[in-house]
């Protein structure tokens, strides 16, 4: 092991002297690294965040620009925030808390353009969309599948004093690990109610469902048959596929686009 001290100043010198109070606050025993930055958003009251008899509902969100700005219906990430604040908010209408923390990963940590290239990909390659190449493709552009640090993740839980979460609105594997191995209780993990998820999008809820996602009972099917992984299939996107066409298939936007 390692002393305080020695961590103190190995965390100070690897983030290049940005952080003094690292050695000049030895009083602060919790270093929250502003890993692109998070915003956490609760409903309720805050002094019952630590009473593990109040009902507390939880999602952590990592940022999503495409779905959750613009409206891509090729992932759940905007429907499933939108769940996420809803139940939040009739957990604090019961008496509880709902917290919701918004990460700044955008695609996976990977970047926004990163993670265009790997829709267009996706969309663009032979066979078309499909779950069995949802990862494969991710790494085919970026080398990796996930850069996001887990590890890390559940500090601002505890910085919020967190000890128990009630509902955990979310399906993430990756996300429940990390909580639950700092200590933090889950007792419901909540997923997405399949009516929110974009037709389109179920590429990606099989992909990961089949990965080891929490499938709940709206998506056992995708956990218990791997055949589903060749035979669900996003909307087709070539140069000769109809616009009308397209957005059916889709589940997308409704009417015609300007000058169609």
């Amino acid at each position: 092991g390692v002393t305080e001290d020695e961590l103190r100043d190995a965390i100070f010198k690897e983030t290049n002297s940005m952080y003094p109070e690292l050695l000049t606050r030895r009083d602060l025993k919790l270093f929250l690294p502003p890993i692109g930055g998070m915003t956490v958003y609760i409903w309720g009251d805050p002094e019952k965040i630590n009473d593990e008899s109040v009902e507390l509902t939880c999602r952590v969100h990592d940022e999503c620009n495409g779905s959750d700005v613009f409206g891509s219906d090729i992932c759940t990430c905007r429907p499933y925030l939108t769940h996420a604040i809803e139940e939040c908010i009739k957990c604090a209408q019961r008496g509880g808390t709902g917290i919701v923390v918004y990460f700044r990963k955008e695609g996976r940590a990977l970047g926004e353009v990163t993670k265009y290239l790997v829709y267009n990909m996706r969309k663009r390659q032979e066979g078309g969309d499909k779950a069995a190449e949802y990862f494969n493709c991710t790494k085919e552009v970026a080398g990796v599948t996930d850069t996001r640090f887990q590890v890390l993740m559940p500090d601002v839980l505890h910085w919020l004093g967190v000890t128990k979460i009630h509902r955990f609105i979310s399906m993430s594997d990756m996300k429940h690990d990390a909580i639950v191995s700092t200590g933090i209780k889950i007792v419901e993990r909540v997923e997405i109610p399949p009516e929110m998820v974009p037709k389109d999008a179920h590429v990606e809820i099989a992909a990961k469902v089949a990965a080891g996602y929490h499938s709940g009972e709206s998506f056992k099917a995708a956990a218990t048959d791997p055949s589903l992984l060749d035979k669900v299939k996003g909307r087709e996107y070539t140069s000769t596929t109809e616009y009308e066409k397209s957005v059916k298939e889709g589940h997308g936007a409704q009417g015609k686009a300007q000058g169609a």
